[in-house]
């Protein structure tokens, strides 16, 4: 994929984010006092200038004159500029976080509860995937935004998981309406059979098994339908289990039926195995898809994004939450609470989801009726079902552990490793004792 046309990469350790700081690059797109922010550089054309439109509207109406920096999440610029910021104690009033950031910068940002109250009344519940890192000790400390949050479900070419499959996912999940009874039959069971089927037509499902950020989060949805959770919520540790060793069969079945070079794909590899018409399936959000009608319309027009198999827990997506954080040290924490309670409410929202084709997921129950998901096409009603509908839950993958713990699990890609150590021939007994010595040393850190 194009550096213009990607999903930013998250790439987040403390150690790195402290390490040597250089300065961020930056577009500017107002240079004024009174109100600064700080902005993820995003990845669909024009959805920054939406945002800009929107921020100088409110300025221009609050007399607040407002500087916006677009920061480019290449080179983990903007996880440098976070990291620099929170060391000087100086520099922008907000910022954008991304899933993990709240958690790590917990102790420097603003209480932002009286907000969050009155953004809730006005939009409906917010998921509780966006609440388990924007919550510190069940106070929030940043707001979920709806620019650059997204889920990942899968985008498949209908018409070749029917023609060889026979599974008819349009049937399932039709374009403007609730999944239909047949979903039920959509199990990581028949994912499996078909799985196989596809790989003998000669188009195997796209699913990378590298340490990559799509790799982590299908897999940790498969994790999660298990019920194979490595940590539990209290924060005990529960490898050792039925649930377990049962997903890690799973994945190695499911290894059989993949390109045999996934464990060494990037975020990129998934997108481009289906835009080169070799994938039959890919778990991503509407990216793929939005190059795949700029560079291979043929393709584009056969792919539709539904909803996730279901394992013997249910049906889990993940999820992927953005922030707005006001800092402790930000100099205008009223104008700034004013602003992203502004940004956060229907009418903004729904312009930053149709300036994003879609892509731009709100976190709030009733956020989620917009007409962008019905309308973008081909086909049209392709990403209506991007939306969480029916019986799937959103989730951050490697919850429930305590979010510390979850995010060492998720650097180190512990859940994608087990299942490749074990495909590879390692016995199963030593892929757990290897997994519990590495939660453990999680633990301690």
């Amino acid at each position: 994929m194009t550096k213009a046309m990607t999903r930013r990469r998250f790439v987040a350790t403390a150690t790195a984010a402290s390490a040597s700081i250089a300065a961020p690059f930056v577009h500017t797109a107002r240079a004024a006092g009174g109100l600064s922010i700080g902005l993820w550089d995003h990845w669909v054309p024009g959805a920054n200038e939406v945002a800009t439109t929107l921020i100088k509207e409110w300025g221009e109406k609050e007399k607040v004159d407002v500087q916006i920096d677009y920061i480019t999440s290449q080179g983990n610029k903007l996880i440098l500029t976070l990291a620099a910021e929170n060391q000087a104690k100086a520099g922008h009033d907000i910022m954008d976080f991304n899933t993990w950031e709240p958690q790590q910068y917990k102790d420097s940002l603003e209480v932002v509860d009286d907000i969050m109250e009155e953004i809730i009344s006005q939009n409906g519940n917010v998921k509780e995937a966006a609440a388990y890192n924007g919550k510190v000790n069940g106070h929030w400390v940043v707001v979920p935004s709806t620019r650059g949050s997204l889920t990942l479900p899968c985008c498949t070419r209908f018409d070749l998981l029917k023609e060889h499959a026979g599974i008819d996912v349009q049937a399932m999940y039709p374009a403007g309406a609730d999944p239909t009874a047949s979903v039920a039959d959509w199990t990581w069971d028949s994912f499996l059979v078909a799985a196989q089927k596809l790989h003998k037509a000669g188009y195997a499902f796209g699913l990378p098994m590298g340490v990559t950020t799509d790799t982590q989060n299908w897999v940790g949805g498969l994790f999660r339908s298990f019920g194979a959770d490595l940590v539990d919520a209290s924060g005990k540790i529960t490898v050792k289990t039925d649930a377990v060793r049962k997903v890690l069969d799973y994945g190695k079945k499911l290894m059989e039926y993949l390109p045999p070079d996934v464990p060494a794909w990037d975020d990129a590899s998934n997108n481009k195995w289906l835009i080169s018409g070799k994938g039959a399936l890919i778990m991503n959000p509407p990216s793929a898809w939005a190059v795949a009608k700029r560079d291979a319309p043929q393709i584009a027009e056969k792919c539709w994004t539904h909803g996730m198999p279901k394992g013997p827990q249910g049906r889990f997506v993940p999820f992927l939450p953005r922030y707005l954080g006001i800092w402790k040290f930000a100099k205008n924490k009223a104008a700034a609470k004013s602003l992203i309670r502004a940004l956060a409410m229907r009418g903004p929202a729904e312009k930053l989801v149709a300036a994003s084709q879609g892509y731009d997921l709100p976190p709030y129950a009733k956020l989620l009726d917009f007409k962008t998901w019905a309308e973008e096409s081909p086909p049209k009603g392709s990403i209506y079902h991007y939306v969480t509908r029916g019986d799937q839950v959103d989730v951050v993958v490697c919850s429930p552990a305590p979010p510390a713990v979850a995010l060492q699990i998720f650097n180190e890609a512990l859940q994608p490793k087990m299942i490749v150590r074990y495909s590879k021939g390692e016995p199963m007994e030593s892929t757990l004792a290897w997994a519990q010595s590495e939660c453990e040393g999680y633990m301690r850190t």
